[in-house]
């Protein structure tokens, strides 16, 4: 594979603009431009770094996703047409890690509640026994992967007890035990927190449903910063609607933006987010810092980093 330019796709956009990441790659030893998606303006091109998928990829030799998660990639057609696709896993740790600690932490402290009362200007303490700490709570960690290893990190800094799902037993430092998948009613079954960093696949598709709700503790809540698909939605709003789990804080869903009809918008005790849980003012650089390597592994004959296909 020879890589002599490479498009930066507009749709990058919805996460920070292409020009300062065109900027950062403006040493490497490529041409860099920033193309719409169209096979005019991808003519050039040999790889295009992207957010969202074009059928102009398909007669490209790779595709960088500015994003861990390649579901909304075509593998198949990928495979058949023999196009490199690789993704952005190690960059979003830290601010995944940070965001559903924030959530943690809104959560227990109430803090959504007093954001909610200064929009009405109303000046209410919360009841007596509303308010905990989350220091010697339980939280369970489902994928323990580099979103997972992130959120552990800080969940365990702030006291929590942490344990982890994922499909191999292996120990996980920081984690006090790991369940196979297998296992995950038996994992979930003891949290306060049950948080969500899986990848969207197969799989882990309605990972989540009515009966691993059911399993949960009816003051438990479920944080997923993963993807929409991997949780039974209407279970889920069931469940919280009868009470069966105490709330969550929710940046991905089954379809988004979220509906204005939804329910999850008007639920006291559900924070509601953008599927921004990774942005940070830092993330251009990280994936440039992704592609200056793979651009460099490439002109050696190696593989580019984090190749998925």
């Amino acid at each position: 594979m020879e890589i002599d330019r490479i498009g930066i796709d507009e749709s990058v956009a919805a996460v920070f603009p292409p020009e300062p990441l065109a900027q950062r790659l403006a040493a490497a030893s490529v041409g860099v431009t920033v193309v719409d998606g169209s096979p005019d303006s991808l003519a050039d091109c040999q790889a295009v770094v992207t957010l969202e998928h074009r059928d102009a990829f398909l007669d490209l030799d790779w595709v960088h996703s500015i994003q861990a998660g390649v579901d909304r990639f075509p593998q198949d057609r990928f495979r058949e047409a023999g196009v490199v696709l690789t993704n952005s896993t190690g960059i979003h740790g830290d601010a995944v890690g940070e965001t559903v600690a924030g959530f943690a932490l809104a959560l227990a402290r109430r803090i959504h509640d007093h954001a909610a009362n200064q929009t009405e200007r109303e000046w209410s303490r919360p009841g007596w026994d509303e308010g905990w700490t989350v220091a010697g709570e339980r939280a369970c960690v489902v994928g323990l992967g580099g979103l997972g290893r992130g959120i552990v990190d800080r969940l365990t800094g702030l006291g929590m007890d942490v344990v982890g799902v994922r499909r191999s037993p292996l120990p996980e430092p920081g984690v006090d035990r790991v369940y196979t998948t297998g296992n995950l009613r038996e994992a979930v079954a003891d949290a306060r927190f049950v948080v969500l960093a899986v990848p969207l696949t197969d799989a882990t598709s309605d990972l989540i449903g009515a009966a691993e709700l059911d399993a949960m503790r009816e003051d438990a809540y479920l944080i997923n910063v993963a993807r929409g698909g991997v949780v039974d939605q209407p279970a889920l709003v069931s469940a919280l609607q009868d009470g069966d789990i105490a709330g969550g804080a929710l940046d991905v869903f089954e379809t988004e933006p979220l509906p204005e009809e939804s329910p999850l918008w008007e639920m006291d005790d559900v924070i509601v987010s953008p599927h921004c849980a990774a942005y940070t003012r830092d993330y251009y650089r990280h994936v440039a810092a992704i592609l200056e390597e793979s651009v460099r592994r490439v002109g050696t004959g190696e593989d580019p980093v984090n190749r998925v296909l």
